[in-house]
């Protein structure tokens, strides 16, 4: 009796489902969305969908499919529900963003570029699209069009640090030594206690041959952020380009001691021993 009971309880709930209308089927899914209810909303969706498949509402549905499916880690079902969704609204600007933001998480920087192409060409002031577009340029060492991207980029945005950033790192690779000191200058002065800026000038002064002035930069960024343990690889790392092997060893075990492992740095121990 009670499997009977089971039965019949199943079988009114299905009713109950497949009498709710597509609208409602969305609104209950949505509802589950909010109560991060996810794998309810999920099978909502999927009803909704296969209650009216030619609804042209269903690109902003497999949209939100995909986003539910990439907040559960099941990113090949979300990248299948983005490219649906864009099947049907090729030219949708969001759903390409947030395809691309899914291929650039899973480190498929072409098909990225690509959807960003898209977004550009469609809005050429799209700041997200210019942002990553200049970043996967600069994973490809493509500099001097990740360095154009840029410019358009701080054009619409002046203050915009991860494009400031970009821009004077990008100088950097250019050997544009100059423009990439007076940018790092820049936001070290509008952002005085992020270590990460006055570390990334040490970088630049170390290429730019300026060996004090990096130290310098990282005495200070240690104030800032003590247990930061790459702060003393790279100080130990002048210091033994300077021949100060004493002052080497004393920074590399320094950074041994906040956590580097020590066989990461032993061939750098070891010549700071060496005569």
């Amino acid at each position: 009796m009670k499997r009977i009971v089971s039965i019949i309880i199943l079988c009114c709930g299905c009713l109950q489902l497949s009498a709710q209308t597509y609208d409602e089927l969305i609104a209950r899914a949505m509802d589950a969305v909010e109560k991060d209810s996810l794998y309810q909303a999920e099978t909502l969706f999927k009803q909704a969908l296969q209650k009216e498949p030619a609804n042209m509402k269903n690109a902003l549905l497999f949209s939100n499919l995909g986003t539910i499916q990439r907040r559960m880690g099941r990113n090949k079902e979300a990248l299948e529900s983005y490219s649906l969704a864009l099947n049907l609204t090729p030219y949708s600007i969001t759903m390409l963003l947030n395809r691309a933001s899914l291929y650039l998480e899973l480190d498929y920087l072409d098909k990225a570029f690509v959807d960003y192409c898209e977004v550009i060409d469609q809005d050429a002031k799209n700041e997200e699209a210019l942002q990553f577009r200049a970043y996967i340029y600069m994973r490809r060492r493509q500099y001097q069009e990740a360095r154009s991207d840029y410019q358009n980029l701080l054009e619409i945005s002046p203050d915009d640090k991860t494009a400031r950033i970009g821009m004077a790192m990008v100088n950097q690779k250019l050997q544009r030594y100059r423009e990439a000191l007076e940018e790092f200058n820049r936001l070290i002065v509008d952002y005085p206690k992020d270590a990460s800026l006055l570390k990334a000038r040490a970088e630049l002064e170390v290429e730019a041959n300026s060996m004090e002035m990096a130290l310098l930069d990282l005495e200070n960024a240690a104030k800032l952020t003590p247990d930061d343990a790459e702060i003393y690889v790279m100080c130990g790392e002048i210091y033994l380009a300077q021949g100060m092997k004493r002052e080497a060893y004393v920074a590399f075990e320094k950074a041994i001691e906040l956590g580097v492992p020590r066989p990461q740095l032993q061939d750098k121990l070891k010549a700071s021993k060496g005569r």
